[in-house]
């Protein structure tokens, strides 16, 4: 099986099983595992920020930010395709209370232009503008990498409004990869930031949030009260700490291998594909022109063993990851080619 559902795929190589079996322990909940302390301090300087707390998602991650940051009745800002906006069980309304603005962007990222405009004007009869999330890089919406400068000037009208600015790293790295713009670079500033070791970086669980020193003392109370501590995590942290010493190098193959199955499918019949796809590990695309629907063309490519996601009615997303290597791209490519020219010709 070719997988290119998610990079959430991926399973413990046997070095992160050996760390793991060998981690130093203690117990979360006193500040008193060895081998968490250390995670959380080596990410909070990857991202130039002053402390971290481990989380066992990237969901816990975003929706703790929003905890700490807004109070009921306020309003965040993120893009419509936007993980804490349509993947995320409504968590910022159902336990935040908070209300969603979610710009509509034709691949993720929106203008700063877009995100001021956005800012609502104090009434007394309309929610307050609060907080404002930057998906870096984007998930559904092709892995596109947001720029710099557009991040930076985002962040700094927030500031300038009386907003904070959030930014859901789940891949930041991979963008880091894509670029070579350190992650400290896009993380300058921001309030809170996180990423996550369960993707690309091939851990099988957990995330790194962090902040300010205060910000993570009332993120720690806020983890408390939705479920607590985890006691000996050191076991997970330890394939974090595993994943950021051997697996970083591999986020800029996977970057390649998405930006080589982009160029082996392109030209495809009734393969529909945005120019600047596959900017790292993911590439979207369309089958509308095929006249089937996502999850059909899906299905199609499933019974030859390459397993892809359908995100919507003819949209089609493959992440690469650390579990696929060149020639399973290079197998994907040809079964997504002649699925796509079957179904073309049967059509015709």
């Amino acid at each position: 099986m070719i997988d290119l559902f998610s990079d959430t795929q991926t399973r413990p190589t046997d070095g992160m099983r050996e760390a793991m079996a060998r981690a130093v322990v203690g117990d979360e909940q006193s500040d008193s595992d060895p081998t968490t302390l250390d995670l959380c301090a080596r990410v909070a300087d990857l991202l130039g920020l002053e402390a971290g707390v481990f989380m066992p998602s990237g969901t816990m991650c975003n929706l703790v930010s929003v905890l700490v940051q807004t109070r009921p009745g306020d309003e965040i800002v993120v893009d419509d395709q936007s993980h804490i906006f349509n993947t995320e069980a409504a968590g910022a309304a159902a336990i935040a209370g908070v209300s969603v603005a979610a710009l509509k962007t034709p691949a993720g990222v929106y203008t700063p232009e877009a995100f001021e405009a956005a800012i609502r004007p104090p009434a007394r009869t309309a929610p307050r503008s609060a907080l404002v999330s930057i998906e870096q890089t984007t998930s559904f919406s092709g892995g596109s990498v947001w720029a710099l400068p557009d991040m930076r000037r985002i962040r700094d009208i927030a500031h300038a409004r009386g907003l904070r600015a959030h930014i859901d790293g789940a891949r930041l790295l991979n963008a880091v990869a894509a670029t070579g713009i350190a992650a400290r670079d896009y993380a300058q500033g921001f309030d809170s930031a996180w990423i996550d070791l369960s993707k690309g970086l091939g851990c099988p669980v957990g995330a790194v949030l962090c902040g300010k020193s205060d910000f993570i003392t009332e993120a720690w109370r806020w983890k408390y009260r939705l479920g607590g501590a985890m006691r000996q995590s050191g076991i997970l942290a330890a394939a974090g700490l595993y994943a950021l010493d051997h697996h970083v190098a591999q986020l800029g193959r996977d970057n390649a291998h998405a930006a080589l199955l982009r160029d082996r499918i392109a030209g495809a019949p009734g393969l529909a594909i945005e120019a600047g796809a596959a900017q790292s590990n993911i590439l979207c695309f369309s089958v509308e022109p095929l006249g089937v629907t996502a999850p059909d063309f899906a299905k199609a490519c499933l019974a030859h063993e390459v397993r892809v996601r359908a995100i919507g009615t003819h949209q089609i997303r493959a992440t690469t990851h650390l579990e696929v290597d060149e020639a399973g791209i290079l197998r994907a490519a040809a079964v997504i080619r002649a699925e796509a020219e079957r179904l073309f010709a049967a059509r015709a």
